[in-house]
């Protein structure tokens, strides 16, 4: 049997692996995914999207610039000076993330399926405490 911190690591690299799959049939990278959701979620200017993801405004930028090139979101130039960018998500970029969020959805089944609710709850427990604890490392 593995160590606890080795097999949780091993779980967390087969799990990116999958998304990474999942997010690719779109032609997203797991990063891109995740901002698409942000934008999504309402977080429509850099500043709302740099302070959630906790991004720099570079590397930010980059992103969001890919996401403009592939036609995920769109920007509108706002404001007195028109410096001011909001981004939005386009119907690609919404039937995109609907579908990775589908085959998450259906991933998390698949690897849950014999799991009871108890066990279910057990792990988020565990995995919670070992979180704290590695924080307060």
């Amino acid at each position: 049997m593995k160590d606890i911190l080795v097999a949780l690591n091993s779980a967390a690299q087969n799990h990116r692996s999958q998304l990474f799959n999942i997010t690719k049939a779109t032609g997203l990278t797991i990063s891109e995914w995740k901002l698409l959701t942000q934008v999504i979620a309402g977080n429509t200017t850099q500043e709302m999207l740099s302070e959630t993801t906790k991004l720099d405004i570079s590397t930010l930028s980059r992103q969001l610039k890919r996401l403009l090139e592939k036609e995920m979101i769109e920007k509108t130039a706002v404001g007195r000076d028109k410096r001011q960018l909001i981004y939005k998500v386009t119907e690609k970029g919404s039937k995109s993330s609907q579908y990775v969020q589908t085959e998450i959805d259906q991933l998390t089944d698949r690897v849950f399926n014999h799991w009871t609710e108890e066990e279910k709850n057990l792990l988020k427990i565990l995995i919670n405490r070992l979180e704290k604890s590695l924080n307060r490392i």
